[in-house]
């Protein structure tokens, strides 16, 4: 038997939720081992029934009670989930209780509703914003800066693609980027390309080790990779950006989400 306690995130959607919920509240358990398992789309009570046979099974192969952690919204679909011989945290009745009494009128249940297309306009921004991330990644398309909500700047892989993808999905901003090459560092200001839109960029950075060992991945024992070159990169960047006044973000320790949080505040606080 495993000694990996099974975590099962259900939904009746996506699950993003769900996982978004679960893993954090499990994180403030470091010392604790666990195998994540998704169970998208259980939006029929046959496929409810389906995943209540799937954790039970899993709970005979496991030393460890199985946890759940449930963004179902309707009842009947939670109702053979937390049969099961598992721990089954439902976020949705977690809240609406308090909401009702609050509000004053019961909820109505809807499948999906968290992460669906409810919001036309919202769902509309959120796909330009990807579109010009795309369009805008690289220092591709720097005649359109004009229209970026914000501008990322940083050596070769400092994490800048992803994170403008991420802010364009999840907030829909529109997120352009620019890596400072090996000849933009040569020179003590800014690009020129990037002088008009100060006040959209914000510079990201990591420790030199991260960085080599990130660009080992692409080009092993490489002059790219090496911690040297790192280093020098990195040093001559964040004196740059300081010297323009540019925020700069250390991603060294930080997820894609916690980048991107940082980043939307900063557009809060300009």
């Amino acid at each position: 038997m495993s000694d990996s306690r099974p975590v099962f995130f259900v939904s009746d959607h996506t699950g993003i939720t769900a996982e978004l919920i679960g893993k954090s509240l499990l994180s403030q358990f470091p010392g604790q081992s666990f195998t994540f398992i998704s169970l998208p789309f259980i939006d029929s009570q046959e496929k409810a029934e389906k995943a209540a046979q799937r954790i039970q099974a899993e709970r005979g192969h496991s030393r460890l009670r199985p946890l759940v952690i449930s963004t179902l919204a309707q009842p009947e679909l939670r109702r053979p989930i937390a049969q099961t011989d598992s721990l089954c945290l439902d976020i949705y009745p977690c809240f609406l209780q308090a909401l009702e009494t609050e509000l004053g009128c019961p909820p109505t249940p809807a499948l999906g509703q968290a992460h669906g297309m409810s919001d036309a306009a919202q769902y509309r921004a959120r796909m330009d914003a990807l579109n010009y991330a795309l369009a805008a990644d690289d220092g591709l398309a720097t005649e359109r800066y004009g229209q970026a909500d914000l501008i990322l700047v940083g050596v070769s892989r400092s994490g800048k693609t992803p994170t403008s993808l991420y802010l364009a999905m999840q907030y829909g901003l529109r997120v352009a980027n620019y890596p400072l090459t090996p000849e933009d560092l040569e020179k003590t200001g800014l690009p020129e390309k990037l002088q008009a839109h100060r006040p959209k960029l914000r510079g990201l950075t990591l420790s030199a080790r991260r960085l080599s060992q990130i660009r080992a991945e692409r080009r092993p024992d490489s002059r790219y990779a090496s911690l040297d070159n790192c280093q020098k990169e990195l040093q001559l960047a964040e004196h740059m950006l300081r010297g323009a006044g540019i925020p700069i973000i250390d991603t060294t320790q930080r997820s894609v989400e916690e980048i991107a949080a940082l980043l939307k505040q900063s557009l809060t606080a300009a």
